[in-house]
């Protein structure tokens, strides 16, 4: 049967591919995790963060268990979520680690401040949210970080930072 489009067994290198590309095609809103504190925290870009309850209010992301922001996670028990703007791809890329930048140099450049958790909130951030770890779970390389929402902020000024068929890219919003 035809389906329109071409099929991949997942079990290969070849469905693995495939997989990666397909991804690459689903729009993501671009976000920075953040955790710990001073000169002992680090950071990461995910595009995987999403609401799981609002009473209470639980967000959940996907972190790589061989990024070195897992086990900061771990560690501090915290983590903030920034969400980004049309005008932070310099950032979300320094936070992808391009150009070798890593830990706590990837928050030089921007403003940060704290809320309750002790993690870093980007200031001009679209929304952040201020998180308490309550779960990791193990999932192939990722873990799922379940955290509760300590404290939120906004600063919505009608556009986002998304990822798409491979790169960052402005979403402004219609005026």
């Amino acid at each position: 049967m035809s389906h329109g489009f071409t099929s991949h067994d997942m079990s290969s290198e070849q469905g693995v591919a495939a997989f990666r590309a397909a991804m690459r095609l689903i729009v993501g809103n671009v976000s920075l995790i953040t955790a710990g504190v001073g000169a002992d925290r680090s950071g990461l870009v995910v595009i995987s963060m999403v609401s799981l309850s609002a009473h209470p209010p639980k967000v959940i992301a996907c972190v790589n268990r061989s990024s070195s922001t897992w086990p900061i996670i771990e560690r501090f028990g915290h983590f903030g979520v920034n969400s980004l703007g049309p005008d932070h791809q310099s950032l979300a890329e320094r936070f992808s680690g391009f150009g070798g930048i890593k830990g706590a140099d990837r928050y030089q450049g921007a403003d940060w401040t704290t809320m309750v958790t002790g993690a870093s909130l980007l200031k001009d951030a679209v929304a952040v949210f201020d998180c308490k770890l309550d779960e990791m779970i193990d999932r192939g390389s990722h873990s799922i970080v379940i955290g509760s929402v300590a404290a939120v902020g906004t600063k919505d000024e009608g556009g986002a930072l998304t990822y798409w068929r491979g790169g960052y890219r402005p979403l402004h919003a219609a005026a």
